[in-house]
């Protein structure tokens, strides 16, 4: 073996393999495919990393490991995040200990990237169908003597003949097809003309459909539908955590990544193609029926062979990647540019200059998507440097630029982005909501993952406090308490805690813990390690960590600051536009599917406003991504709406710190609420 390499091995994954020494078990994990949150891109600030490095002599793999084998304690670093019992028994930040020699890493459940529940399902919305990719059937004479034309000149005359177009290109691999698939087709021929302007396939005789992905890149979360050109119709939803989390939680992390690893932009590209591909694999495979395993004849060699077992009474379509023909993406900036391996340095530091505006086309071929081989992938345009493509999808999906009435539209995601206007004037800004609501930074906080607490309830009188998991129907006070099996609490969680934490009294509007009123409750208390206060949301015998689940005032900061940046946000952007209210708040992302309005208001995520006027739009950028693929003039509206709509960087108003301090109280320090009035007892709404 090498003696500048060491050999890693994973648990409870078995994966394993050698590493340069030196890197970090963060580094390696990736290295060898193994998904450890690093939800802070390494900065040493989450504590989600965590793992346990074994001792001893292990015979199966060969290995000596020693706790030794990795580089020294950090004090200052994980002594922060790791109790002195812990500590003793070898557990470390994956962040910060970099390997020496052999090791066996164990990765316990709460510091493993689960596979996220995504919430990206497709709003039945209305869009006029024109798609980019048209499919026309033609017959033609076939050559002779007499008239020996070529084959395209042939199909030419025939598309400009029956449906008018004319100077048609085409592209290269498409003309391949094209002497087979005349023939075969007895002289009639299916073709697949983009934008009226080029010829990307030809299929013998005639076919009655092509396909369309529109796929919409989050920083955490990416999302696919798969649409039925010729009909509209969204034939299925596909999604998966974006691969590049495993480099930093938000974008600013992943630009440093790209900064301080040579090969990082490439590394990062790769993923998300790679990711991207999967989606389309995903997506075509459920067009089949389901394969189960061929039980083999006794003493039978040979390898395993799967059968199809269709579903009674149930058609499938079959679609194959030449199927698919056209494919629109969207993705804020830094997404955008580092799918597309632009360099995205510079969207980091101000004034936050894109590489481009201005939408592309480009070959799928020439990104390495594995669909149609002559087709295009539309990408949508950029806004500015913190506003990007995904921005534009929410706009052309809503349309406020063609309503009188005063909208305001949160996309709450890792970074938080609002357009307010209506017709007359549109201002779009971004504000770093962090990804604290997502569970980043907050100590129990996780990813929309089964054993993830998704509601919260508290009890005013008794403060006690109810909640449901996701993958369990049944909620806290109808089950047995070892069936809840909680393991932590995602954002939708973390949204309804702090507005139920405040509206029980437990948490005053400046977020501290009500000692007086807390007192001698069983579920406050003072951590004896870090001497902060906590409140229990669920018993350790609920969990399956083997640990209380618990909200500490740290974590009821962190929320705070996101809310804050929002609510501030929303604030200096109503003064630049002169307003005093809005007539609507839609609340975009995988947060709007989940939020409850209710308690957004009373949490103070934005101004006060009727709750009846206050709509969940969904994933609004993954409707606008779709519209772009179902209607070609949406393509050009995305162009013209990233030009036209104003953005305003609010960190660099004069008083923005002073918003942004009092918009962090509970639902403000100064601003009335009166729609909260008989929804918060009034004696915490007028504290």
């Amino acid at each position: 073996m090498d003696d500048n390499k060491a050999m890693v091995i994973f648990q409870p994954s078995g994966r394993r393999g050698e590493v340069l020494k030196g890197v970090n078990v963060i580094e390696a994990s990736r290295l060898l495919g193994v998904d450890i949150e690093a939800l802070c891109g390494e900065k040493k600030v989450c504590g989600k990393c965590k793992v346990r490095i074994e001792e001893g002599r292990f015979e199966k793999y060969g290995i000596e490991s020693k706790r030794t084998h990795v580089s020294p304690w950090l004090e200052k670093e994980e002594s922060k995040f790791i109790s002195p019992k812990e500590k003793e028994s070898g557990y470390r930040l994956a962040c910060v200990s970099q390997i020496k020699g052999d090791v066996l890493v164990f990765v316990p459940e709460e510091s493993r990237a689960g596979k996220q529940v995504v919430s990206k399902a497709a709003r039945d919305i209305h869009i006029e169908h024109n798609p980019a990719v048209k499919i026309y059937y033609i017959e033609v004479d076939p050559p002779a003597f007499e008239e020996p034309t070529g084959d395209f000149e042939r199909v030419c005359r025939g598309l400009e003949r029956e449906f008018g177009l004319t100077d048609l290109a085409v592209d290269i691999f498409a003309l391949r097809e094209l002497p087979t698939a005349l023939r075969d087709g007895k002289w009639s021929v299916t073709v697949s003309v983009w934008n009226d302007k080029e010829i990307i396939r030809f299929r013998p005789g005639k076919a009655e459909h092509s396909y369309g992905l529109a796929i919409d890149i989050g920083t955490t979360t990416v999302a696919a539908y798969f649409c039925d050109l010729t009909t509209k119709g969204v034939i299925d939803t596909v999604s998966m955590m974006n691969p590049q989390c495993k480099y930093g939680e938000d974008v600013m992390a992943r630009i440093t990544y790209h900064m301080t690893t040579p090969d990082g932009l490439k590394r990062m590209s790769d993923d998300i193609i790679e990711g991207l591909n999967s989606l389309i694999d995903q997506a075509i495979q459920n067009t089949y029926p389901p394969k189960k395993k061929r039980k083999k004849k006794k003493g039978e060699e040979g390898p395993d062979e799967y059968m199809e077992v269709p579903e009674k009474g149930k058609t499938y379509l079959r679609v194959t990647k030449q199927d698919i023909e056209d494919l629109t993406i969207g993705g804020n900036t830094a997404m955008h540019h580092i799918f597309l391996k632009l360099n995205p340095e510079f969207v980091g530091l101000a004034p936050f200059p894109p590489v481009i505006h201005h939408s592309l086309d480009i070959k799928a071929r020439d990104l390495g998507l594995q669909i149609n081989t002559s087709a295009y992938i539309f990408v949508l345009p950029n806004e500015a440097g913190f506003v990007g493509a995904d921005n534009v999808g929410v706009l052309i999906a809503e349309e406020p630029y063609k309503k009188e009435e005063i909208s305001l539209i949160i996309d709450i995601g890792t970074n938080g982005e609002l357009v307010l206007g209506n017709k007359h004037k549109l201002i779009s800004s971004s504000c770093a909501t962090g990804p604290a609501l997502e569970g980043a930074q907050i100590a129990f906080g996780m990813r929309a993952a089964p054993g993830a607490i998704e509601r919260i309830a508290i009890d005013p009188k008794t403060r006690d406090v109810d909640y449901k998991v996701i993958g369990r129907d049944a909620w806290r006070k109808y089950s047995e308490p070892k069936d809840m099996k909680a393991k932590g609490i995602c954002g939708s969680g973390i949204l309804d805690l702090l507005a139920e934490l405040y509206r029980a009294g437990i948490i005053t509007k400046s977020g501290v813990f009500n000692r007086k009123e807390l007192e001698n409750h069983p579920r406050y208390r003072i951590n004896p390690n870090n001497k902060q206060p906590e409140f229990v949301l669920a018993w350790a015998e609920e969990s399956s960590i083997d640990k209380d689940i618990v909200v500490t005032q740290k974590d009821v900061r962190q929320i705070q600051l996101a809310k804050g940046a929002l609510y501030a946000g929303c604030k200096l952007m109503m003064r630049r536009m002169g307003m005093e209210k809005m007539d609507k708040v839609k609340i975009a992302g995988a947060f709007g599917t989940h939020v409850d309005r209710t308690k957004a208001l009373v949490m103070g995520l934005f101004p006060d406003c009727a709750i009846e006027m206050i709509e969940s739009i969904g994933n609004a950028a993954g409707d606008g991504c779709r519209a772009a693929l179902m209607n070609r003039r949406k393509r050009a509206e995305a162009n013209w709406v990233s030009r036209n709509v104003e953005y305003v960087e609010l960190t660099v108003e004069t008083d923005f710190q002073q918003q942004f301090m009092e918009a962090m109280q509970i639902p403000h320090m100064k601003d009335k609420f009166p729609h909260l009035e008989g929804v918060v007892p009034e004696k915490i709404l007028n504290q």
